[in-house]
């Protein structure tokens, strides 16, 4: 598997629920929250020591960016870190509230959708190189990525023309276009941003913003591991052809709404083909091109978990439960509502759907489910405190999570960005760090010497 830098983007949901007759504006929450990460030295601007960045997204959302990383596995553990910082700094935030006379909850959630219908996004980047046809190359990953919410999607109770129903992505009824270079109105399948935050003769950055967050790690390596391999192939010029959706704006929403994984979207060329089936044509094809070059465990694992969840969603989907969100999601709230005889559209059920994307662990019930040990796991609880505050040690975030650590440790002032480095009083030099590969930089392993050796 070729090495390629990741990232993804999470725009949480929030919410303040007051104790007190005056409610509080959600930018001062996020003031609070913002608060509680610089006081655990975390950040002195929003870029934190483990490489991520921590912002404020339009409409009150506190969105984490995950440090740049040059594998699946690290992408999975880094994403979880994110969650445990804000859920710590959603702890120290109540607190210093609470000593400000403010008394209430917080609650953040992972999820893309709010009760007032608005969106917001999980972002996938990709780093990729500038001399393909970015067009051509997109036509050819749109049917995969229609399709890919089957394992990918997070699941949702959704409300339409009157109905409510259970929905496999909650992104999906909010894409209208095929391409495009909007994120917040008419969002597409893919997203024409680009910004390498690297040598832009040489690289662009692939920006998706189709797919759903996810609560699973599961789910999110299977996400982001599938689309890896696809990027490879298509890449290195293997053909894929007879893919192409007749309407895939509206295929997104048409296979979002079936569960039974049997009902057909049409293709170009006339033919119709289920989701599963679109999914199985690109797993024979990464097969395939991989069948004569030598694969590494990473991708024999993905390969084998791939093949998994198809298998099991043409069988009997419910088999999922462990591995794959909306199924997760489903069978808990399905269970619950069968057994007290509540409807889809009980607000009891809709509470049930936003609490399972709750991070804060005692409260959540994804995480409830994890205590009991009824969710697949990638990573373990150690590898996410570590990416809680130290970078990955293969790319240039570590050259950025340490000089922000060494800097915070010694109270110096600095600039960072994903490109620079800078700090104050060091002369007026700016270091640019151009290769996302580079873990080491002579220049700023000097300033770091400096750093560690002055009062």
């Amino acid at each position: 598997m070729e090495t390629r830098i990741y990232g993804l983007e999470n725009e949480y949901g929030l919410i303040f629920s007051s104790k007190e007759k005056n409610s509080i504006p959600l930018e001062r929450i996020l003031g609070y929250l913002f608060e509680g990460i610089i006081s655990n030295s975390w950040s002195s601007n929003a870029f934190l020591a483990n490489g991520a960045r921590f912002y404020q997204d339009t409409g009150c959302h506190p969105e984490y960016a995950t440090p740049e990383c040059d594998n699946v596995f690290d992408l999975v553990v880094y994403d979880k870190a994110g969650e445990r910082i804000l859920e710590g700094s959603l702890n120290l935030a109540e607190r210093r509230m609470l000593e400000d006379g403010i008394v209430g909850e917080i609650f953040i959630y992972k999820n893309n959708t709010d009760s007032a219908g608005n969106t917001y996004g999980c972002h996938e980047n990709y780093l990729v190189a500038r001399h393909i046809d970015f067009w051509r190359f997109s036509e050819r990953l749109i049917p995969f990525f229609v399709t890919r919410q089957i394992y990918s999607g997070a699941g949702k109770v959704q409300r339409e023309s009157g109905k409510t129903f259970y929905s496999i992505s909650q992104r999906s009824q909010h894409i209208n276009q095929k391409i495009s270079c909007s994120t917040t109105s008419s969002r597409s399948i893919i997203n024409t941003r680009d910004e390498p935050h690297s040598d832009a003769e040489k690289y662009r950055r692939l920006h998706i913003i189709v797919g759903d967050a996810n609560m699973s790690e599961y789910s999110t390596y299977l996400k982001v591991g599938t689309t890896a391999l696809i990027l490879q192939m298509i890449e290195d010029g293997y053909p894929v052809r007879g893919l192409d959706l007749d309407d895939p704006v509206r295929a997104i929403k048409d296979i979002a709404k079936d569960l039974t994984m049997k009902k057909t979207v049409k293709l170009e060329n006339g033919k119709s083909y289920t989701a599963v089936e679109i999914q199985r044509v690109y797993l024979d094809l990464v097969k395939n091109y991989f069948a004569n070059r030598e694969k590494s465990k990473v991708v024999e694992d993905i390969l084998e978990k791939w093949e998994f969840v198809l298998t099991k969603l043409e069988e009997n989907p419910v088999e999922l439960s462990r591995y794959v969100d909306w199924v997760t999601k489903y069978e808990l709230i399905n269970s619950y509502r069968t057994k007290k005889g509540y409807a889809w559209d009980d607000p009891k059920i809709a509470m049930m759907d936003l609490q399972y994307h709750d991070i804060k662990r005692e409260r959540g019930l994804y995480y409830l489910l994890q205590r009991e040990d009824l969710v697949e796991r990638i990573a373990t609880d150690s590898d996410i405190v570590n990416a809680m505050e130290y970078p990955p040690q293969n790319t240039r975030a570590k050259l950025r999570g340490d000089f922000i650590r060494i800097a915070n440790m010694k109270n110096r002032s600095y600039s960072v960005d994903w490109t620079y480095l800078k700090l104050d009083g060091y002369g007026e030099e700016t270091v640019l760090c151009m290769d996302p590969f580079a873990s080491h930089d002579r220049r700023i392993e000097k300033m770091l010497l400096h750093l560690a050796y002055t009062r």
